[in-house]
């Protein structure tokens, strides 16, 4: 008998009465779960809804919101238009004074199509265009806030405004680890401001399904790491024992209660740690990959080197069971100034790892049921701003998928003629959540959680699947 969160246990019976009549079992069950086989703490909602396309995915984040007029919105307009007045409206509420604003800004970059496809990439990503036959663009994402803190919440949690479970956290809730010797989700490098934690956070969900950080946005890649993996003073048996010990206190104090999530999540914590030191370390130690892998992501180059060792970090935890991966350049992509110098420089560092990631990945069959998920919080404005940048747009930009189910070399909706609002096929960010979801098998008005008295889901209210952009 399973009892699922918000459901109450049959008459006569109680939580605390189950509890304390199955304690001795429980002992054993912890002991199982040591070895990676216990369902003690599975609280899933059920499994996948229909069948999955993708079992995993690979977030790369690109943090300040890079200029989809630069990347791979393709438009002509501008150069047309460059340096007059934008003949458009501006938007209701916009991030900057107007006064900041300048006429219409072509991009640094030349544009030409690539591939079978023939998507649209510009110069800026040389890498990444050899790789659009694999890409599905979506060139109509939009949101309602144009402040990095609220959007970034809004892109990883659904809600700019409330402190909510993150995207990776409800996976992870919807489908369990396929791995119970490594967290079922990782985020290497993240940013700690705009949000910081609560991008990450479980929120309101069980804390066992929150992000386990390795290293973040302070620190380079190649010192980021899961502190105290190995226990330098005790041998795995020794360890085991002090842990039973700790296990049946701690599960005889959980009898005595009638309910008590972080109890149960520092026991669960408890057992994944000591489960981590066999496999953990061995996943994030990158030298056994061969000398041609090690250069088809950049590494031990300048400056493709830090951002290299997350991607392939990130697939060696895709192919070991990680159900949500995110890695993170952060905080590079805000250029309200010297648009073509820093988006260049954030581009180098990024371009060569990330078309490494997918070679690498479609070369080993992980594609086929890995999605990919490329973007920032949202865009950059058509018009100049200080004369040599571009403002936030969270009212039309661009992002790509790969693998996992989605159509390749396929591009998905469109911006006005100056790139500026989505006006065809529009995406809401809502609407990316329950697409992303659905190819993970889960329906989104279905993965629930009840708090506070409602349920709750990533998508709240709101969010279409975006079929059309299914394979």
């Amino acid at each position: 008998m399973i009892i699922q969160p918000g459901q109450s246990a049959p008459a006569g019976l109680s939580r605390r009465s189950l509890l304390k009549g199955c304690c001795a079992g429980f002992g054993a069950l912890a002991l199982e779960g040591l070895l990676g086989t216990s369902k003690l703490f599975a609280d899933l909602p059920g499994g996948p809804h229909h069948t999955p396309r993708a079992k995993r995915v690979i977030f790369l984040f690109m943090h300040g919101g890079p200029s989809q007029v630069d990347t791979f919105d393709y438009k002509p307009r501008l150069i047309q238009d460059h340096g007059k007045p934008l003949s458009i409206p501006l938007p209701r509420v916009t991030f900057a004074e107007p006064s900041q604003y300048g006429g219409v800004l072509r991009s640094p970059w030349e544009f030409s199509r690539h591939g079978e496809s023939g998507m649209w990439a510009s110069t800026l990503f040389p890498h990444v265009a050899e790789m659009v036959d694999e890409l599905c663009f979506v060139k109509s994402l939009h949101g309602t806030n144009d402040a990095h803190g609220g959007a970034l919440l809004a892109l990883h949690t659904g809600s700019d405004t409330f402190v909510r479970p993150s995207m990776g956290s409800w996976i992870q809730y919807g489908l369990g680890e396929e791995n119970s010797n490594l967290p079922g989700f990782i985020t290497i490098c993240p940013t700690l401001g705009h949000g910081g934690g609560n991008n990450w956070s479980s929120g309101f969900l069980p804390a066992r399904y929150q992000g386990t950080p390795i290293g973040h946005a302070g620190i380079k890649a190649r010192e980021a790491t899961i502190h105290h993996l190995k226990n330098e003073h005790w041998n795995a048996g020794l360890q085991r024992m002090q842990l039973e010990l700790l296990e049946d206190i701690n599960l005889e104090h959980l009898g005595q209660r009638e309910t008590d999530d972080a109890l149960e999540a520092r026991i669960r914590s408890f057992e994944l740690a000591f489960q981590m030191q066999t496999e953990a370390p061995e996943v994030m130690d990158l030298s056994g990959e061969t000398a041609t892998t090690l250069e088809m992501y950049g590494i031990d180059e300048e400056p493709t080197d830090n951002f290299g060792r997350q991607c392939l970090m990130a697939r060696r935890f895709a192919e070991s069971g990680v159900r949500f991966i995110q890695c993170t350049h952060s905080y590079k992509w805000d250029q309200h100034t010297n648009l073509e110098r820093d988006h260049s420089k954030n581009a180098r560092e990024v371009d060569k790892p990330i078309a490494g990631l997918i070679k690498d990945l479609k070369s080993r069959g992980l594609l086929e049921d890995t999605l990919v998920l490329w973007g920032g919080e949202f865009g950059r404005t058509p018009m100049a701003q200080d004369g040599t940048g571009r403002d936030h747009n969270p009212h039309g930009f661009t992002m790509w998928m790969a693998g996992g189910g989605v159509r390749s070399g396929f591009s998905y909706g469109e911006t006005d003629e100056f790139g500026y609002h989505a006006v065809i096929d529009k995406v809401h960010v809502h609407d990316l959540h329950a697409t992303i979801l659905h190819l993970l098998g889960i329906d989104h008005e279905k993965l629930t959680y009840r708090y506070a008295g409602r349920d709750f889901r990533l998508t709240d209210v709101h969010g279409r699947v975006v079929h059309e952009i299914i394979a």
